[in-house]
């Protein structure tokens, strides 16, 4: 099913917000159910079986981690959780959960559709066999033989910057949480190392941005982790 004609589950306390993303969601030609709190929204997604859930962190009752952490027990299905600033631990911890993005209130219509867009790709590309070759822009990354390249430069990375990058990259337009970077790479001893990321993150777009303190591909979301831009995300 394409972008254009998704089914979407909205679980959110806020009737206003409902509202809101109901009518600007079904001017784009989606079809919107809602549901006000955590069990009435597993109560939907059974019943409508939806393409992506946009799902509200801070509820009553049952909360959004709560609803987050069964729909992953049992489902597949793309994730964007809401959140406020004020929920940086709970937002963290739904990407760790499995969420597939967050979005911080209040937010536009227009950044949400372009999240929308690329869970729905990572979705599409996720059925298929990941490729050998990854290529955005200039920046050629092929993982059989661990080598990147740079407009037909090869660069030098280390074992654990390869390691770093290749994670990043096969999880691309995904916001990975800092603990989720640690385990995959370094192992889960170093689950709170941020430094240690931080000072690998900075080597790698040394290497592999045209300008470093300007990156193009591995971008930094505060407080939370990193994401590899691919080349068809809007910016």
């Amino acid at each position: 099913m394409g972008a254009d004609e998704l089914k979407v589950l909205v679980i959110d306390d806020e009737p206003q917000i409902r509202r809101a993303l109901r009518v600007g969601l079904e001017r784009h030609g989606h079809r919107v159910f809602e549901a006000e709190e955590g069990e009435a929204g597993l109560d939907a997604f059974a019943e409508h079986s939806p393409d992506l859930v946009i799902l509200d962190l801070a509820m009553p009752r049952r909360d959004g981690l709560s609803v987050c952490r069964e729909l992953r027990s049992w489902s597949s299905v793309p994730i964007i959780v809401l959140s406020v600033r004020d929920y940086e631990r709970d937002k963290i911890e739904a990407l760790d959960l499995g969420a597939d993005d967050y979005l911080t209130k209040p937010f536009s219509l227009a950044e949400l559709m372009a999240r929308m867009r690329a869970v729905s790709r990572r979705t599409e590309a996720g059925q298929s066999e990941p490729p050998a070759v990854m290529e955005v822009g200039e920046l050629v990354i092929d993982f059989a033989r661990r080598e990147v390249t740079q407009a037909g430069v090869v660069l030098h990375l280390t074992p654990i910057e390869f390691d770093l990058l290749r994670t990043l990259a096969v999880h691309a337009d995904r916001v990975l949480t800092h603990r989720f970077l640690l385990t995959a790479v370094w192992g889960e001893e170093w689950a709170e190392d941020v430094h240690t990321l931080r000072v690998h993150i900075s080597n790698l777009r040394n290497k592999i941005e045209p300008e470093a303190a300007r990156p193009r591909h591995l971008c930094t979301e505060p407080r939370v982790g990193y994401r590899f831009r691919s080349a068809n995300e809007a910016v």
